[in-house]
């Protein structure tokens, strides 16, 4: 899958980048909000995974004013995970909240729902 990865700490997503790639996936990222909003639109992307705390804004507002050309699965992970927390993910558009540090197999499991043909 293509996968589009917004997180603003570099050892984080260069792991995770890895990590992706090493599963097969294609990856392609941004470091901040503004680096993503611009980047999104060409990136056709099937998957997005938000950092949640971003340097010039929050994975909420991403999500809110991203323009993109398709429907995405749209993943949260951050260090907050109160119930608001997740609530407001799911507002934003989130499908999934996970709370960091996560297990591979917690986002193994999520990739394999967006791999999933949609039902007619």
């Amino acid at each position: 899958m293509r996968i589009f990865i917004v997180e603003n700490h570099a050892d984080t997503l260069k792991w995770l980048a890895l990590y992706l790639e090493a599963l097969g996936h294609k990856v392609s990222s941004a470091r901040s909000k503004h680096e993503a909003l611009a980047k999104l639109p060409s990136a056709d992307a099937e998957v997005i995974i938000s950092d949640i705390g971003l340097p010039d804004g929050d994975g909420w507002e991403l999500l809110r004013e991203a323009v993109l050309p398709r429907p995405v699965l749209a993943i949260a992970m951050s260090g907050f995970g109160t119930n608001a927390d997740r609530t407001k993910s799911f507002a934003a558009g989130y499908h999934h909240h996970l709370l960091k540090p996560f297990r591979p197999g917690e986002l193994e499991s999520i990739l394999e729902e967006a791999a999933q043909p949609a039902a007619p």
